[in-house]
């Protein structure tokens, strides 16, 4: 499942490999978009890759963030069990790399 959306005014793209994203995850991701957007000047885009591995038998869930904003992309991922706490960890590590960025100004 694809889908994409444009969310005030940044272009959202999610990508969801062997599953499909529900009304909550969406919910989750305007969100994240929302509280990333406090901490750089502007998103232009924002990419959003869901995969689910059922083959495998630990770690099975992956999420990666990609934010496009001026100058070099900031991306992060992470693996584990569940979506909602690796869009949590996900958001955090691009948190920390937004604030190391803004201090290196």
């Amino acid at each position: 499942m694809s889908y994409t959306e444009n969310y005030k005014g940044i272009k959202l793209d999610v990508q969801a490999v062997n599953m499909i994203i529900g009304e909550t995850v969406k919910t989750e991701i305007r969100g994240i978009l929302d509280r990333l957007s406090k901490h750089v000047t502007q998103i232009n885009w924002a990419s959003f890759h869901f995969e689910d591995k059922s083959s495998k038998s630990t770690d099975a869930k992956h999420v990666g963030i990609r934010l496009g904003i001026p100058g070099p992309d900031v991306f992060a991922s992470d693996n584990g069990e569940n979506f909602m706490a690796l869009l949590a960890h996900v958001e955090e590590k691009l948190i920390r790399q937004l604030e190391k960025r803004h201090k290196g100004e």
